[in-house]
């Protein structure tokens, strides 16, 4: 399990992150202050920093200089709403390991938290292979297989599988499943979820996923 920093002084940016990191096994933290980040960050306690750029005290930018220059090498993932290129090149040539822009897609965030944490040995490496009984993703392919038999899905159908095998067995709520899924500016009354569910049972069998009435979906191993 990995301990991750969150540095974000919007609340419910940072409550998104959160939950959807928490959901996928990850410790974490929040500071919506850039001196905190820095004296945070530089403590060796945090395998990986998501930090938001405006932030009050020092901007991300001085944060990510300061790190740097203290010789902290954590990984640090800058998330902001700044999507000029120049901002972009300033943040990777000052030592940023990835950097992202608002608004995002968690699935992507996820990823792109993995590879880094893999990267600097946080996270164990894999073949990109997960599996649950007869059902196999490889997600370094975006490939499906159920049985002997491939099955073409959409990037949203795969993120919304790999969801789910992810948490084999656990029931997941509508609501965590948009925070894994789709992007933070997600109508918590729509039935998103129900359709795309839908249509995956309709590929890799009607049987797999289980309604549990009231609560949400679960995966059968």
């Amino acid at each position: 399990m990995s301990n991750i920093l969150i540095a974000e002084d919007h609340v419910e940016i940072s409550s998104f992150i959160d939950k959807g990191l928490r959901a996928n096994g990850h410790r974490t933290t929040i500071t919506e202050d850039g001196r905190q980040a820095w004296a945070l960050a530089g403590t060796g306690a945090f395998d990986l920093l998501i930090l938001d750029v405006g932030l009050p005290g020092l901007d991300g930018f001085e944060v990510l200089r300061r790190l740097r220059g203290d010789g902290v090498d954590i990984p640090v993932i800058i998330l902001t709403a700044r999507d000029g290129v120049d901002d972009t090149v300033a943040g990777l040539e000052g030592g940023a390991n990835d950097y992202m822009t608002k608004p995002f897609q968690f699935a992507e965030l996820l990823a792109r938290v993995r590879l880094r944490l893999r990267e600097t040995g946080a996270a164990p490496a894999d073949d990109g292979a997960l599996t649950v009984g007869d059902l196999s993703l490889d997600v370094r392919r975006r490939s499906v297989r159920v049985a002997d038999r491939e099955v073409e899905l959409t990037a949203r159908e795969f993120a919304l599988l790999e969801a789910f095998v992810e948490h084999a067995d656990q029931v997941l709520s509508r609501e965590q499943l948009l925070g894994m899924v789709w992007d933070m500016d997600f109508d918590p009354g729509s039935n998103v979820v129900d359709v795309f569910v839908r249509s995956l049972r309709s590929k890799i069998g009607s049987d797999r996923i289980v309604t549990v009435r009231g609560v949400g979906y679960r995966l059968k191993r």
